[in-house]
Protein backbone atom coordinates (compact mmCIF):
# COMPACT_ATOMS: atom_id res chain seq x y z
CA UNK A 1 0.00 0.00 0.00
CA UNK A 2 1.41 3.89 -0.74
CA UNK A 3 2.93 6.12 2.13
CA UNK A 4 1.22 8.88 2.12
CA UNK A 5 4.12 11.25 2.59
CA UNK A 6 8.12 10.58 1.43
CA UNK A 7 10.75 9.22 3.76
CA UNK A 8 12.50 12.48 3.96
CA UNK A 9 11.75 15.67 4.12
CA UNK A 10 13.21 18.36 1.53
CA UNK A 11 13.58 21.91 2.73
CA UNK A 12 12.02 21.91 5.86
CA UNK A 13 8.61 20.53 4.34
CA UNK A 14 6.49 18.57 7.76
CA UNK A 15 2.97 18.65 8.14
CA UNK A 16 2.11 22.29 9.46
CA UNK A 17 -0.88 23.79 10.59
CA UNK A 18 -2.73 26.27 8.70
CA UNK A 19 -4.15 29.69 10.80
CA UNK A 20 -7.65 30.22 9.56
CA UNK A 21 -8.81 34.02 7.72
CA UNK A 22 -11.96 34.73 9.08
CA UNK A 23 -14.16 36.96 6.12
CA UNK A 24 -17.03 39.14 6.80
CA UNK A 25 -20.25 38.47 5.00
CA UNK A 26 -23.61 40.08 6.15
CA UNK A 27 -25.42 36.88 6.60
CA UNK A 28 -22.69 35.51 9.29
CA UNK A 29 -22.33 34.29 12.29
CA UNK A 30 -21.93 36.08 15.27
CA UNK A 31 -20.24 33.49 17.99
CA UNK A 32 -18.24 31.11 16.00
CA UNK A 33 -17.63 28.91 18.95
CA UNK A 34 -17.31 26.27 19.61
CA UNK A 35 -15.67 26.05 16.10
CA UNK A 36 -13.63 29.03 16.67
CA UNK A 37 -12.91 30.85 19.42
CA UNK A 38 -14.45 34.09 18.09
CA UNK A 39 -17.44 36.39 18.59
CA UNK A 40 -18.20 39.52 16.55
CA UNK A 41 -20.26 41.64 19.23
CA UNK A 42 -20.82 44.78 16.14
CA UNK A 43 -19.74 45.56 12.92
CA UNK A 44 -20.57 42.51 10.22
CA UNK A 45 -20.93 39.11 11.03
CA UNK A 46 -18.51 36.50 9.89
CA UNK A 47 -19.76 33.93 7.27
CA UNK A 48 -16.45 32.03 6.59
CA UNK A 49 -13.09 30.76 7.53
CA UNK A 50 -11.01 30.29 4.93
CA UNK A 51 -8.70 27.13 5.96
CA UNK A 52 -6.29 27.40 2.59
CA UNK A 53 -6.73 30.78 1.15
CA UNK A 54 -3.63 32.33 -0.52
CA UNK A 55 -3.40 35.25 2.45
CA UNK A 56 -3.69 32.47 5.51
CA UNK A 57 -0.41 31.91 7.37
CA UNK A 58 1.32 28.75 8.19
CA UNK A 59 1.15 28.15 12.16
CA UNK A 60 3.46 26.37 12.76
CA UNK A 61 6.55 24.61 11.93
CA UNK A 62 9.75 26.43 10.05
CA UNK A 63 7.30 28.33 7.68
CA UNK A 64 5.71 29.57 10.64
CA UNK A 65 4.39 33.33 9.80
CA UNK A 66 4.55 33.09 5.89
CA UNK A 67 1.58 33.09 3.47
CA UNK A 68 0.65 29.93 1.90
CA UNK A 69 0.79 31.93 -1.70
CA UNK A 70 4.09 32.45 -1.26
CA UNK A 71 5.14 28.64 -0.04
CA UNK A 72 3.12 27.54 -3.50
CA UNK A 73 4.78 30.18 -5.34
CA UNK A 74 8.26 28.93 -4.09
CA UNK A 75 7.98 25.56 -3.64
CA UNK A 76 5.54 23.91 -5.73
CA UNK A 77 7.18 20.77 -6.55
CA UNK A 78 7.72 20.19 -2.68
CA UNK A 79 3.83 20.94 -1.91
CA UNK A 80 2.01 19.31 -4.42
CA UNK A 81 4.39 16.42 -5.82
CA UNK A 82 6.09 15.11 -8.78
CA UNK A 83 3.41 13.63 -10.50
CA UNK A 84 1.30 17.23 -10.33
CA UNK A 85 0.93 18.88 -13.61
CA UNK A 86 2.72 21.66 -14.94
CA UNK A 87 1.55 25.05 -14.28
CA UNK A 88 1.83 28.30 -15.65
CA UNK A 89 3.25 30.88 -13.62
CA UNK A 90 -0.14 32.72 -13.63
CA UNK A 91 -2.23 29.80 -11.67
CA UNK A 92 0.97 28.97 -9.74
CA UNK A 93 0.68 32.09 -8.48
CA UNK A 94 -2.86 31.03 -7.09
CA UNK A 95 -1.09 29.45 -4.41
CA UNK A 96 -2.93 25.93 -3.30
CA UNK A 97 -5.13 24.00 -6.21
CA UNK A 98 -8.01 24.18 -3.39
CA UNK A 99 -9.43 26.49 -1.18
CA UNK A 100 -11.09 25.31 1.67
CA UNK A 101 -13.35 26.76 3.66
CA UNK A 102 -16.26 26.27 6.59
CA UNK A 103 -19.75 28.80 5.78
CA UNK A 104 -21.29 30.25 8.67
CA UNK A 105 -24.87 31.02 7.56
CA UNK A 106 -27.32 32.80 9.86
CA UNK A 107 -29.07 33.71 7.16
CA UNK A 108 -29.46 33.10 3.13
CA UNK A 109 -26.09 33.64 0.94
CA UNK A 110 -26.90 34.83 -2.39
CA UNK A 111 -28.60 33.35 -5.68
CA UNK A 112 -25.26 32.26 -7.79
CA UNK A 113 -23.63 31.01 -9.89
CA UNK A 114 -19.91 29.95 -10.68
CA UNK A 115 -17.90 30.06 -14.10
CA UNK A 116 -16.49 26.92 -15.48
CA UNK A 117 -12.57 26.94 -16.55
CA UNK A 118 -13.45 27.52 -19.76
CA UNK A 119 -15.87 30.94 -19.15
CA UNK A 120 -13.32 32.19 -16.25
CA UNK A 121 -10.27 32.10 -18.86
CA UNK A 122 -12.32 33.51 -21.67
CA UNK A 123 -12.24 36.72 -19.03
CA UNK A 124 -9.01 36.27 -17.97
CA UNK A 125 -8.62 34.22 -14.85
CA UNK A 126 -7.02 31.28 -14.81
CA UNK A 127 -9.75 28.92 -14.04
CA UNK A 128 -13.13 28.17 -12.75
CA UNK A 129 -14.96 27.12 -9.45
CA UNK A 130 -16.39 23.83 -9.12
CA UNK A 131 -16.77 22.90 -5.26
CA UNK A 132 -19.09 20.26 -3.21
CA UNK A 133 -19.98 20.72 0.58
CA UNK A 134 -19.80 18.33 3.39
CA UNK A 135 -22.36 19.42 6.35
CA UNK A 136 -20.77 19.15 9.87
CA UNK A 137 -23.92 20.35 11.24
CA UNK A 138 -27.71 20.52 10.18
CA UNK A 139 -30.39 21.80 12.38
CA UNK A 140 -33.70 19.57 11.08
CA UNK A 141 -35.39 20.87 8.31
CA UNK A 142 -32.20 22.47 6.84
CA UNK A 143 -32.41 22.86 3.17
CA UNK A 144 -29.84 24.33 0.34
CA UNK A 145 -30.45 25.40 -2.99
CA UNK A 146 -28.96 22.97 -5.38
CA UNK A 147 -29.66 23.66 -9.23
CA UNK A 148 -32.67 24.65 -11.06
CA UNK A 149 -36.31 22.83 -11.24
CA UNK A 150 -36.81 20.91 -14.54
CA UNK A 151 -37.81 22.54 -17.31
CA UNK A 152 -36.80 26.17 -16.14
CA UNK A 153 -35.07 28.43 -19.16
CA UNK A 154 -33.45 31.58 -18.92
CA UNK A 155 -35.69 33.62 -19.80
CA UNK A 156 -37.96 32.44 -16.63
CA UNK A 157 -34.61 33.08 -14.58
CA UNK A 158 -34.16 36.65 -15.64
CA UNK A 159 -37.89 37.15 -15.09
CA UNK A 160 -37.88 35.79 -11.50
CA UNK A 161 -34.38 37.80 -10.65
CA UNK A 162 -36.77 40.71 -11.61
CA UNK A 163 -39.57 39.79 -10.27
CA UNK A 164 -37.56 38.69 -6.67
CA UNK A 165 -39.50 35.20 -7.79
CA UNK A 166 -36.13 33.13 -9.02
CA UNK A 167 -36.51 31.21 -5.31
CA UNK A 168 -39.67 29.11 -7.29
CA UNK A 169 -37.29 27.86 -9.94
CA UNK A 170 -34.50 26.32 -7.45
CA UNK A 171 -34.24 22.70 -6.28
CA UNK A 172 -34.06 22.41 -2.73
CA UNK A 173 -32.67 19.68 -0.74
CA UNK A 174 -32.73 18.74 2.88
CA UNK A 175 -29.68 18.42 4.12
CA UNK A 176 -28.44 16.21 7.02
CA UNK A 177 -25.07 16.14 8.83
CA UNK A 178 -22.69 13.82 7.16
CA UNK A 179 -24.04 14.81 3.92
CA UNK A 180 -22.43 15.60 0.95
CA UNK A 181 -23.52 17.40 -1.77
CA UNK A 182 -21.74 18.13 -5.32
CA UNK A 183 -22.27 21.85 -6.88
CA UNK A 184 -20.52 21.58 -10.46
CA UNK A 185 -19.67 25.24 -12.22
CA UNK A 186 -22.95 26.42 -13.82
CA UNK A 187 -25.13 24.93 -11.40
CA UNK A 188 -27.53 28.27 -9.44
CA UNK A 189 -27.53 27.51 -6.11
CA UNK A 190 -27.63 29.14 -2.46
CA UNK A 191 -26.62 28.02 0.72
CA UNK A 192 -29.63 28.51 3.23
CA UNK A 193 -29.69 28.83 7.12
CA UNK A 194 -29.41 25.27 9.33
CA UNK A 195 -26.43 23.75 8.79
CA UNK A 196 -22.60 24.29 8.89
CA UNK A 197 -20.85 23.25 5.45
CA UNK A 198 -17.07 22.17 5.09
CA UNK A 199 -16.88 23.54 1.42
CA UNK A 200 -13.72 22.27 -1.00
CA UNK A 201 -13.58 24.17 -4.17
CA UNK A 202 -10.88 25.02 -6.97
CA UNK A 203 -8.76 27.88 -5.87
CA UNK A 204 -11.17 30.52 -7.18
CA UNK A 205 -13.06 33.11 -5.75
CA UNK A 206 -15.19 33.89 -9.22
CA UNK A 207 -18.78 34.39 -7.81
CA UNK A 208 -21.66 36.04 -10.29
CA UNK A 209 -24.89 37.09 -7.94
CA UNK A 210 -28.24 36.72 -9.77
CA UNK A 211 -30.10 37.81 -6.47
CA UNK A 212 -28.96 38.94 -3.46
CA UNK A 213 -32.70 39.69 -0.89
CA UNK A 214 -32.62 42.97 -1.26
CA UNK A 215 -28.78 43.91 0.43
CA UNK A 216 -27.70 46.43 -1.79
CA UNK A 217 -24.84 44.59 -3.12
CA UNK A 218 -23.66 44.33 -6.77
CA UNK A 219 -25.67 41.72 -9.01
CA UNK A 220 -24.10 39.83 -12.05
CA UNK A 221 -27.04 38.92 -14.55
CA UNK A 222 -25.36 39.04 -17.55
CA UNK A 223 -22.37 36.98 -16.51
CA UNK A 224 -24.49 34.95 -14.08
CA UNK A 225 -27.09 33.88 -17.26
CA UNK A 226 -24.39 33.15 -19.16
CA UNK A 227 -22.08 30.81 -17.36
CA UNK A 228 -25.33 29.46 -16.56
CA UNK A 229 -26.14 25.46 -16.99
CA UNK A 230 -30.03 24.37 -16.75
CA UNK A 231 -28.70 21.03 -16.38
CA UNK A 232 -25.97 20.06 -14.40
CA UNK A 233 -24.48 16.77 -12.58
CA UNK A 234 -25.26 18.95 -9.13
CA UNK A 235 -26.37 17.41 -6.19
CA UNK A 236 -26.28 14.57 -2.88
CA UNK A 237 -22.94 12.37 -3.20
CA UNK A 238 -23.57 8.43 -2.17
CA UNK A 239 -20.31 7.96 0.22
CA UNK A 240 -18.29 4.41 -0.52
CA UNK A 241 -17.39 2.60 2.55
CA UNK A 242 -14.17 1.11 1.83
CA UNK A 243 -11.15 -0.15 4.54
CA UNK A 244 -10.08 2.48 7.00
CA UNK A 245 -11.84 4.97 4.93
CA UNK A 246 -15.09 6.64 3.62
CA UNK A 247 -14.57 8.30 0.06
CA UNK A 248 -17.29 11.36 0.41
CA UNK A 249 -16.61 12.51 -3.31
CA UNK A 250 -14.15 11.61 -5.53
CA UNK A 251 -13.92 14.31 -8.73
CA UNK A 252 -11.81 16.10 -11.29
CA UNK A 253 -10.84 18.69 -8.76
CA UNK A 254 -10.83 17.03 -5.58
CA UNK A 255 -10.85 14.15 -3.55
CA UNK A 256 -12.61 14.15 -0.19
CA UNK A 257 -12.50 10.89 2.50
CA UNK A 258 -13.66 10.62 6.05
CA UNK A 259 -10.61 8.51 7.34
CA UNK A 260 -10.66 6.13 10.77
CA UNK A 261 -8.09 6.62 13.21
CA UNK A 262 -8.34 4.66 16.51
CA UNK A 263 -5.56 5.36 18.87
CA UNK A 264 -2.73 6.45 16.38
CA UNK A 265 -2.28 5.42 13.18
CA UNK A 266 1.07 5.42 10.70
CA UNK A 267 0.81 7.30 7.81
CA UNK A 268 1.97 4.58 5.62
CA UNK A 269 -1.13 2.52 7.07
CA UNK A 270 -3.53 5.26 6.09
CA UNK A 271 -5.44 4.04 2.53
CA UNK A 272 -3.72 6.74 -0.19
CA UNK A 273 -4.27 6.55 -3.87
CA UNK A 274 -2.76 3.37 -5.28
CA UNK A 275 -1.45 5.04 -8.76
CA UNK A 276 0.00 8.89 -7.84
CA UNK A 277 3.14 9.26 -6.15
CA UNK A 278 3.04 11.27 -2.94
CA UNK A 279 1.18 14.97 -2.96
CA UNK A 280 -0.44 17.21 -0.81
CA UNK A 281 -3.04 16.82 1.37
CA UNK A 282 -5.39 18.53 3.92
CA UNK A 283 -6.11 16.99 7.32
CA UNK A 284 -9.12 18.78 8.54
CA UNK A 285 -10.68 17.86 12.28
CA UNK A 286 -14.87 17.96 11.41
CA UNK A 287 -15.01 16.65 15.13
CA UNK A 288 -12.74 15.96 18.38
CA UNK A 289 -9.22 16.27 18.16
CA UNK A 290 -6.32 15.00 16.67
CA UNK A 291 -2.26 15.06 17.35
CA UNK A 292 -0.04 14.58 14.24
CA UNK A 293 3.66 13.68 15.41
CA UNK A 294 6.95 12.22 13.23
CA UNK A 295 10.48 11.99 13.73
CA UNK A 296 12.37 15.74 12.79
CA UNK A 297 9.37 17.79 13.73
CA UNK A 298 7.58 18.74 17.20
CA UNK A 299 4.06 17.28 17.44
CA UNK A 300 1.24 19.58 15.75
CA UNK A 301 -2.23 19.74 17.15
CA UNK A 302 -4.96 19.66 15.52
CA UNK A 303 -8.27 20.94 17.31
CA UNK A 304 -11.75 20.60 15.97
CA UNK A 305 -12.18 23.00 12.94
CA UNK A 306 -8.43 23.45 12.45
CA UNK A 307 -7.01 22.30 9.55
CA UNK A 308 -2.74 20.87 8.56
CA UNK A 309 -1.26 20.78 5.46
CA UNK A 310 1.12 17.24 5.11
CA UNK A 311 3.24 18.60 1.59
CA UNK A 312 4.15 15.88 -1.04
CA UNK A 313 7.80 16.20 0.48
CA UNK A 314 6.75 15.69 4.12
CA UNK A 315 8.68 12.81 6.17
CA UNK A 316 6.38 9.69 7.45
CA UNK A 317 3.94 10.92 10.72
CA UNK A 318 1.50 9.51 12.83
CA UNK A 319 -2.45 10.71 13.40
CA UNK A 320 -3.26 10.13 17.41
CA UNK A 321 -6.75 10.67 18.20
CA UNK A 322 -7.12 12.63 21.26
CA UNK A 323 -10.55 12.35 21.91
CA UNK A 324 -13.93 11.78 19.28
CA UNK A 325 -11.32 13.12 16.36
CA UNK A 326 -13.36 12.36 12.96
CA UNK A 327 -10.38 12.88 10.39
CA UNK A 328 -11.70 14.65 7.05
CA UNK A 329 -8.60 14.18 3.72
CA UNK A 330 -8.95 16.77 1.31
CA UNK A 331 -6.43 16.07 -1.74
CA UNK A 332 -6.16 17.95 -4.92
CA UNK A 333 -7.03 16.09 -8.52
CA UNK A 334 -6.42 17.44 -12.26
CA UNK A 335 -9.02 16.58 -14.58
CA UNK A 336 -6.11 15.58 -17.52
CA UNK A 337 -4.17 13.82 -15.02
CA UNK A 338 -4.28 10.82 -16.94
CA UNK A 339 -5.92 8.87 -14.29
Amino acid sequence: MENLSQSSSSSGWIPFRIAPAFSERPWGFRDLRPWYDLTVPSGEPIGEAWLTGDDCLALSGPHKGRKLSALFAESPEDLLGKTAPCFSEESMSSASPLLIKVIFAQEKLSVQVHPDDAMAQKYGQPRGKTECWYALEAKPGAQVACGLRPGVTLDEIRAGIAAGTLESSLNALDVAAGDMIFVDAGTVHAIWPGAILLETQQNCDLTYRMYDYGRGRELHIEESLEATRLTTRAGKVAATELAGRTILIEGDYFLVERLVVTGSRKSESLPGEAETGPGLQYLFAAAGAGRISGTGFEPVLLPMGGIVAVPAASPEFAVEDLGGLELIRITPRWPDAGR
